[in-house]
């Protein structure tokens, strides 16, 4: 840790939202953000009480449920200085999606705003408020970077996981043809159209194989679980990780 980092770090106190994914199908990633906003002296506190941010209901048509579970996260959230997302599904979700749900409130709206004014994608945390790119982290390998649709389309995530990689130690950055095409993953999408899903995700992994990595980054777990079971179908020696998976890595297994 960089004695930079260590004097940005000490200053900031932060709630990690883990997002429903990661908390059923994918802890690692949330042990991973944990460790390196850790390592950068961030103080990260993980609210217990927390469930959905509302994204599946509200995009499945269930706007009463949607609105009870964003009511929620906004009283759970709301005292803490600065709220941090593996996700910028999710992120997009309160900064978007609450827009909506509390369009004729005013007063739920003003509180959602506030929410949405200090919560942040992980690589947009690390890169745009704590002013972080080098964070000394080092992998052996080749990876192809795949931007998530809602962190680009719908939360305008911009270089930021691009220039996190590029900063690791080793770690060869691959061209990935068409990187901003969808994964076909788009939550009950792939459960309700399956055929055109896994047509678009065929598409993906084919471009990957043709890169030459041998990882496939994203922000998005989503993403990452649907590109992984498809380069598991199609026999691909491709790993899937999250970004803060590959920043948590050093040489030697250090802590």
């Amino acid at each position: 840790m960089t004695e930079r980092s260590e004097a940005v770090g000490a200053r900031r106190r932060v709630a990690l939202m883990v997002t429903c994914l990661v908390d059923q199908l994918a802890p690692e990633v949330g042990v991973a953000v944990v460790r390196v906003l850790r390592r950068q002296g961030v103080q990260v506190d993980f609210p217990r009480a927390q469930t959905c941010c509302g994204q599946a209901a509200w995009n499945g048509g269930l706007a009463d449920e949607a609105r009870a579970l964003a009511e929620r996260a906004i009283e759970i959230f709301e005292p803490y200085e600065a709220v941090v997302v593996p996700s910028g599904s999710c992120a997009g979700m309160v900064h978007h999606g609450y827009e909506e749900i509390f369009r004729d409130d005013a007063a739920w709206l003003a509180r959602a705003r506030a929410l949405a004014a200090k919560t942040h994608e992980f690589s947009q945390y690390v890169v745009s408020v704590l002013g972080l790119v080098d964070l000394g982290a080092a992998r052996d390998g080749t990876c192809a970077y795949h931007p998530s649709c809602h962190a680009t389309r719908l939360l305008g995530l911009g270089d930021e996981p691009r220039r996190l990689l590029e900063a690791v130690r080793g770690l060869r950055i691959a061209t990935l043809a068409r990187a901003e095409d969808c994964c076909g993953f788009g939550g009950a999408f792939c459960a309700k159209l399956p055929e055109l899903s896994d047509a678009i995700v065929g598409a993906k992994v084919s471009h990957l194989a043709q890169s030459g990595a041998d990882t496939v980054v994203s922000s998005d777990v989503g993403c990452l679980l649907n590109i992984q079971g498809a380069c598991k179908h199609r026999g691909l020696p491709i790993e899937a990780l999250h970004i803060a998976q590959v920043l948590e890595g050093r040489k030697g297994g250090a802590a």
